[in-house]
């Protein structure tokens, strides 16, 4: 059966729809920030969810536990509201400890920062109870899953797109939520082979802007985080594929600390970045359409 053709937009039309969508999720995300069921969530996932840890991290996590789903050190769950059990072990990881260089002979901060590391020790929502037996407000996000294969032939394109800009790309099974990673030095591509392929082309979208030189050593994690996540909602949103559920809840846990300025402060960025990927959307759903014809 045919795709049903659509017009399509004037660049300047695209470029009116992006500055719509880019304001839509910021205003969603601060919603999202300000609301009282959410906001202790949000505030919470900054220090402890999975998705805030570094890959080394959620790989020491994964290994001592396969099955963790949110962790957090000991008096953070007491801020929480719970209380770990008597006996349970707790899992090591590796965190940063920024410290600012000081002159060695004014001992006057210089401006630059040192990066040191310590180890700190978590634990798995599974090893604590509530205080006193009060369950305490749920700790999942407030997120809505891509499921379906509605989008599964725009997948090939992207992939050609990234292997373009000199990164490969492959499809393997990885445990707990972390969904995809670019190495920029590897120049290496991995997108969750077990998501649904609605999830895996956002996945796929969000590391290949990543790969168009969104890194964190530019940008900084947090604010790479939000800038890459509202051009790939925003990218998905021209082929009709709504990431909301995903994309929101997870800019806003980033824009917790500030970084939610960043959807403003690099609109221009976040536009020119949709923009390239929608291009090969456009053209991967052309393709399709001839094919169904």
């Amino acid at each position: 059966m045919a795709r049903k053709s659509s017009r399509r937009l004037t660049e300047q039309e695209r470029a009116e729809r992006r500055r719509q969508d880019r304001e839509r999720l910021q205003v969603a995300a601060e919603q999202l920030l300000t609301s009282q069921g959410w906001k202790r969530w949000v505030r919470v996932r900054s220090q402890a969810g999975l998705a805030r840890l570094s890959i080394s991290n959620q790989l020491l996590v994964a290994l001592a536990r396969p099955d963790a789903t949110f962790v957090a050190g000991f008096n953070t769950w007491l801020r929480m509201g719970y209380a770990v059990r008597k006996g349970e072990r707790a899992v090591a990881i590796i965190a940063p400890l920024p410290l600012k260089e000081r002159d060695r002979m004014t001992g006057e901060e210089t401006g630059d920062t040192m990066m040191l590391f310590k180890t700190v020790f978590v634990f798995d929502r599974a090893q604590v109870d509530p205080i006193d037996g009060r369950e305490q407000a749920p700790l999942g996000p407030p997120c809505e899953p891509l499921t379906g294969d509605s989008h599964a032939h725009l997948l090939v394109p992207i992939r050609v797109f990234a292997e373009s800009l000199g990164f490969s790309v492959s499809f393997e099974s990885i445990p707990g939520e972390t969904g995809g990673w670019c190495d920029q030095k590897a120049r290496r591509i991995v997108v969750d082979a077990d998501a649904p392929a609605n999830a895996q082309l956002r996945i796929l979208i969000h590391e290949t802007i990543h790969a168009l030189g969104i890194g964190y050593a530019e940008y900084g994690r947090q604010r790479a985080e939000v800038i890459v996540d509202t051009a790939t909602a925003i990218a998905c949103a021209s082929v009709g594929l709504r990431v909301d559920g995903d994309s929101i809840p997870y800019i806003a846990g980033w824009g917790e600390t500030g970084e939610l300025d960043a959807v403003t402060a690099f609109a221009k960025t976040i536009d020119e970045l949709a923009r390239r990927i929608e291009t090969v959307l456009a053209a991967g759903e052309t393709a399709a359409e001839t094919v169904a014809a």
